[in-house]
């Protein structure tokens, strides 16, 4: 095991559960959406309003690849990385994945904390974005539930929990 990828819908926990693991395992964290945004110098919502999402997907895509060269890293994927192309098929072939799976109900508390900084979600009532995450995670879970694990997402105890789920050679 060399690296490991976080896979799940926004504020599914992969940023912080990943922080948390990388520490456990003395392992480097590194999340895909802020690796890109060093790379471009702007944010993802300033490169998908610029550029438009097609080019944010070939951007995500080449910063996939580039951690393939990594070792002992534990790296936060977009939500919507492994429904592009073949993102969740090399995933498994270059790494472990573990899926995130918070229910529907922690994801739109979490959601409904930051969702004025989420262009998908700022706009909707509570309603609305429980039955948009509802339709994205239906959409998604074809390509999340390809990974190795699925984990509860639970914040505080998350790492714990995919570390009882690795094989512990």
């Amino acid at each position: 095991m060399k690296r490991i990828f976080l896979v799940g819908y926004m504020c599914a926990g992969k940023t912080t559960i990943g922080t948390a693991l990388a520490q456990k395992l003395g392992w480097k964290f590194i999340d895909l959406d802020q690796y890109i945004e060093q790379e471009q110098g702007k944010s993802v919502s300033a490169i998908f309003a610029d550029k438009g999402e097609a080019y944010f997907r070939q951007l995500e895509q080449k910063a996939l690849r580039d951690m393939f060269a990594k070792e002992h890293v534990i790296i936060a994927t977009g939500g919507g990385t492994p429904c592009q192309g073949d993102n969740m098929s090399v995933m498994n072939q270059n790494g472990t994945t573990v899926f995130l799976n918070p229910s529907i109900d922690e994801l739109v508390a979490r959601l409904e904390i930051g969702k004025h900084t989420r262009p998908l979600l700022k706009d909707k009532t509570n309603t609305e974005m429980r039955h948009f995450i509802e339709q994205m995670i239906t959409q998604r879970l074809p390509y999340y539930s390809r990974a190795h694990y699925t984990c509860s997402g639970d914040l505080t105890t998350g790492a714990s929990e995919i570390l009882t789920l690795l094989p512990t050679t």
